[in-house]
């Protein structure tokens, strides 16, 4: 049993680790178009798009090497980006946002339809499932120490 939940908890790291890193990159690639995503949420000042749009695909990157690593600060770093993307999308939806939801590719802004933001929403609250399984995992182990 306890090999079976070490694999699973190096299957969900590593699992995490890939979305981060798969979402990340690109964006560091093509900054021009993922700063013109985050300014079409109208979320920030004009000011900060920019550098937010640097920091945000920098912070998902060092988070996929904490959860590479199996830090445990990298658990509450995933949360707290996840926690972060399904406000913004929930916010996208609420107020009838037609863009691409700057998730995984930085592509045209207009590229991706208000459903697009559904989707994401939805998976991004699927990959909430490895986070809390390690969570979980994470709080077991402590207790025996």
């Amino acid at each position: 049993m306890k090999n079976t939940i070490d694999t699973w908890v190096v299957v969900s790291r590593f699992f995490l680790a890939g979305i981060f890193l798969y979402g990340g990159i690109p964006k560091l690639f093509n900054l021009d178009n993922f700063s013109r995503v985050v300014g079409a949420y109208g979320l920030l000042p004009d000011q900060l798009v920019n550098s937010f749009a640097l920091i945000l695909p920098l912070f998902e990157i060092i988070t996929a090497i904490g959860l590479v690593m199996g830090r445990r600060w990298s658990l509450m770093s995933t949360l707290f980006l996840y926690a972060l993307f399904i406000f913004v999308l929930s916010y996208g939806i609420l107020i009838g946002l037609d863009i691409d939801c700057g998730c995984f590719s930085t592509g045209d802004p207009e590229h991706e339809a208000f459903s697009g933001l559904r989707a994401a929403l939805y998976r991004d609250i699927v990959f909430l499932i490895p986070l809390f399984f390690l969570f979980w995992v994470s709080r077991k182990t402590v207790q025996q120490l």
